[in-house]
């Protein structure tokens, strides 16, 4: 998953992040406002764990994300809208 459309769409991935670390309060993920090396120290810290299992973590849940059948399609919507209303505007 390319990062910089989570951290540009960070209210609609917040909900994913806060299903796969739920120890991470609504507070840190607004300070986290999508930028992955915040997200990575407070899941360390959250979790005590070290600095490259948590990159790990976030690679693994980025790739599995980037598989998930209903972002592919919102993305896919999203791009027949873009296509509408390249044609409207013409």
């Amino acid at each position: 998953m390319n990062w910089e459309r989570i951290e540009g769409e960070w209210l609609q991935f917040k909900g994913h992040v806060k299903k796969q670390w739920g120890k991470l309060t609504d507070d840190q993920l607004d300070v986290i406002n999508g930028r992955r090396e915040i997200l990575a120290g407070k899941i360390r810290e959250s979790y005590g764990i070290g600095k490259d299992e948590a990159e790990r973590q976030i690679d693994d849940w980025a790739t599995r994300l980037e598989r998930d059948p209903a972002l592919a399609d919102r993305d896919r919507l999203r791009a027949d809208d873009d296509a509408s209303t390249d044609r409207d505007r013409r």
